[in-house]
C-alpha cells in the first residue's frame, strides 16, 4: 500500500477512535507528556499547549507537560514511570529500550512532506568564518547538542571519524563541547561562541527557511538566526526519525486514543501539528521497533 493510502486509512481509523467513548479512561487520573530538549523550555511548552488541551478534552483527565533541561530528563521520566508519552529521538529511544525493553512502545513517526521519515545531522558554520567543510575545522571549536541526541551527537560521533577526523578534543578539532541542545548550538554558532556545530533538519525545502522542518526551521521561525549568515559544512547519511512512544503501563484504550489523536493532528489542527512537529510535515504514521534496530545496535556498540 502506498504511503499516502496508509496515511489516509490511518486517519479514517483515527477519526473513528477519536469519536469513540473513552471507556476505561477513568483508570488514569492524569496524563503526562515529556517534551525533549533542544530549545528553551518556554518555547517547547508553548508549542505543546494545543496538544495539552486536545489530550485533556479527549481523555477527560488533567494533562501535565514536562520540559526537562536535557534529553536524559525525558528518558528517565519514561523509565521511571513518571511520563506517559514523549517524542524521542532514535538514540533516546535506543537508550530507553536498552535499559528496559518493557518501558515504552514506539507507535508513530513524523512523515516529511515528500513521504519519507528520515532526517539528517547537519554540520554548519558562519559564512564569514571561512569554514566550508570539516577540513577547515582543524584546531577549531566544534559544538554538539546532547550526549543522548541522535543527530546532535550519536551519528556525528560515528560518521565523522569515518572521514578521518578524530572526535577526541585536541586531536583534530581544537575542542569538542556539548552546548546543551540544538537551539543552544545554533545560537552559539551564530554568536561566534563556537566555530561550528551540528543540528537536525529534514534536508527538504530551502536552506534560507531552515529547510522544511527541524531545529534550524524552529530557530529561523523564532527569529533566533538569519539562515543567510550560516552555511552547511557537513551532512550525515539519512537517519530514521525518532518515534512517538507511549508507556506500556497505560490502559490499551488510552494508547489507542492517543495514537489516534497524534495520527490525526495534522488534519485536525495544522497549526498545532506544525508546532509539535517542528515544521511542515505530512503528519505521523505507524512505526515499530524494527525501524530502530540499527540505531539500537549503534548505541549499544558506542556504550561498549
Amino acid at each position: 500500500m502506498k504511503l499516502v493510502s496508509k496515511i489516509a486509512a490511518l486517519a479514517a481509523v483515527s477519526m473513528i477512535a477519536l469519536n469513540a467513548s473513552v471507556a476505561g479512561a477513568a483508570e488514569i487520573t492524569e496524563f503526562r507528556i515529556g517534551i525533549l530538549g533542544g530549545e528553551n523550555a518556554s518555547d517547547r511548552l508553548r508549542a505543546y499547549e494545543c496538544l495539552e488541551e486536545k489530550t485533556a478534552d479527549l481523555l477527560g483527565v488533567p494533562v501535565k507537560l514536562f520540559a526537562p533541561a536535557d534529553y536524559n530528563g525525558v528518558i528517565e521520566g519514561l523509565l521511571g514511570g513518571n511520563l506517559d508519552m514523549a517524542w524521542l529521538g532514535a538514540s533516546g529511544y535506543a537508550k530507553v529500550f536498552l535499559t528496559d525493553p518493557e518501558a515504552v512502545d514506539p507507535v508513530l513517526v513524523k512523515v516529511n512532506v515528500d513521504g519519507s521519515y528520515g532526517y539528517y545531522s547537519i554540520g554548519f558554520a558562519r559564512v564569514d568564518s571561512e569554514i566550508n567543510s570539516l577540513e577547515d575545522m582543524k584546531g577549531r571549536k566544534f559544538g554538539f547538542g546532547d550526549p543522548n541526541s541522535t543527530s546532535g551527537y550519536l551519528i556525528p560521533s560515528i560518521e565523522i571519524p569515518k572521514l578521518g577526523y578524530s572526535m577526541t578534543p585536541g586531536d583534530y578539532f581544537g575542542d569538542v563541547v556539548f552546548t546543551g541542545g540544538h537551539e543552544q548550538t545554533i545560537v552559539a554558532v551564530s554568536n561566534g561562541d563556537i566555530d561550528a556545530g551540528v543540528t537536525w533538519a529534514d534536508g527538504l525545502g530551502e536552506w534560507e527557511d531552515g529547510y522544511n522542518s527541524g531545529a534550524l526551521r524552529k530557530a529561523s521561525d523564532a527569529g533566533l538566526i538569519d539562515m543567510t549568515e550560516i552555511q552547511e559544512i557537513w551532512r550525515s547519511p539519512v537517519i530514521p526519525e525518532g518515534p512517538i512512544v507511549l508507556s506500556k503501563k497505560l490502559p490499551e484504550d488510552v494508547k489507542i486514543q492517543m495514537t489516534a489523536l497524534m495520527a490525526s493532528l495534522n488534519s485536525l489542527d495544522p497549526e498545532c501539528a506544525y508546532g509539535v512537529a517542528a515544521g511542515d510535515t505530512k503528519g505521523f504514521m505507524p512505526i515499530t521497533h524494527d525501524a530502530y534496530v540499527s540505531i539500537v545496535e549503534a548505541r549499544k556498540a558506542k556504550s561498549e
